[in-house]
């Protein structure tokens, strides 16, 4: 994540970090893209990651979540999740937005002929259980407020299910905290 302006804080407490695709594209509104975002995170959970948190819209997602080498978990969720996603839109055909990923890219990713993810995550340390809650919440409730669903819980793609004990959410998450 190099160039971002925003740094890890401390890495003994969870962040609140939001991965946008470039140019808010709305790449996720398939159950087979969502899978990519929620199997790295399966992965990255059993290499240490902890998720606390999680809520994915069709152009980005937000996560809160704490691992002893953060930003390097993250660079490789971010890297892993364009790959696939980049290969699902070719085998796919959706030339729209592939052809967006190509134009919006910036111009110092000469390394690539597309970009999928917005750079940084902007991390943002949780400090303590009030400001846990409030993040949580205004994670959760971000379909709410798009006017998707009536309650947080009722969005398939977050962990509101798991912190309202429903047995259908999609990933576990770290309710300790």
């Amino acid at each position: 994540m190099g160039r971002s302006r925003y740094h890890f804080i401390d890495v003994t407490q969870p962040h609140l970090m939001t991965c946008t695709v470039l140019h808010w594209l709305p790449v996720f509104t398939r159950v087979e893209t969502t899978a990519i975002l929620l199997d790295s995170l399966v992965f990255l959970s059993k290499e240490g990651l902890k998720v606390y948190g999680y809520v994915i819209l069709e152009n980005h997602l937000h996560l809160v979540a704490q691992s002893d080498d953060l930003q390097r978990d993250m660079t490789r969720f971010k890297s892993h999740t364009a790959r696939q996603m980049l290969y699902f839109l070719k085998e796919n055909k959706v030339h729209t937005i592939l052809e967006q990923m190509e134009f919006y890219k910036k111009a110092h990713k000469t390394d690539r002929e597309l970009q999928f993810w917005q750079e940084g995550v902007h991390p943002e340390v949780i400090q303590g259980d009030d400001m846990m809650r409030q993040k949580l919440e205004y994670m959760h409730n971000n379909p709410v407020k798009r006017g998707y669903v009536d309650e947080p819980e009722h969005w398939r793609y977050s962990s509101a299910r798991n912190y309202v004990g429903r047995d259908d959410a999609l990933l576990d998450v770290c309710k300790d905290w």
